[in-house]
């Protein structure tokens, strides 16, 4: 049967496709289909594209088991996703910690440095390039997740705080520090500008 809706019908909100997908699972596509180049493009930023499919993926396949407990008074599922694809990287980035640990014990002539933290975030940094690798070093990992969240994903405040189950008053704090230390590390150079250089 043809999905695709009559001229002038309104098109179902991303809550009403997943309370649709609980009885029927094929409902789900609609939000995949509308969410997947935001969430492929945000997770290729965050960890390149060599694992950026598969991360992706990922995402929605734990968007779809645990879409029974989805807020359908929420229309639209991007800052649910960014979510579940954030903690999705992090898990990700300490897997690899994981395997560069063990791949430096089993083998005494491994000569790589070790994937810590500080490396997580160099390897974040390299991908924005020269300007703000330095400063995006200094920040951790809930302040860079936070802050990818706004300038990558493009989300508002409310969103944000959604994706990482936070109070709004903390990400508003939050971001605040985030934009001092850039603040101070850019010469005194408004912070909001470096979306730009996030593009």
């Amino acid at each position: 049967m043809e999905n695709t809706p009559h001229p002038g019908t309104r098109e179902v909100t991303d809550g009403e496709a997943i309370a649709e997908s609980i009885t029927d699972p094929e409902r789900f596509s609609q939000v995949f289909d509308r969410h997947w180049d935001a969430i492929h493009r945000y997770v290729g930023r965050r960890l390149g594209p060599e694992v950026a499919e598969d991360v992706s993926a990922e995402t929605f396949i734990v968007a779809f088991r645990a879409r029974g407990r989805y807020d359908l008074t929420r229309p639209d599922a991007r800052p649910w996703l960014f979510g579940i694809a954030t903690n999705l990287i992090g898990e990700h980035r300490r897997a690899e910690r994981r395997r560069q640990r063990a791949l430096a014990q089993a083998n005494a002539e491994w000569t790589a440095v070790p994937f810590d933290e500080g490396s997580d975030a160099r390897v974040t940094a390299q991908r924005l390039g020269p300007r703000i690798a330095a400063a995006l070093t200094r920040l951790s990992a809930a302040e860079r997740d936070l802050l990818l969240l706004i300038a990558w994903a493009d989300l508002t405040y409310e969103e944000a705080a959604q994706a990482l189950d936070l109070p709004l008053g903390t990400v508003r704090s939050r971001l605040h520090r985030v934009r001092g230390k850039l603040r101070r590390a850019f010469g005194g150079t408004d912070p909001s500008r470096l979306q730009e250089e996030f593009a």
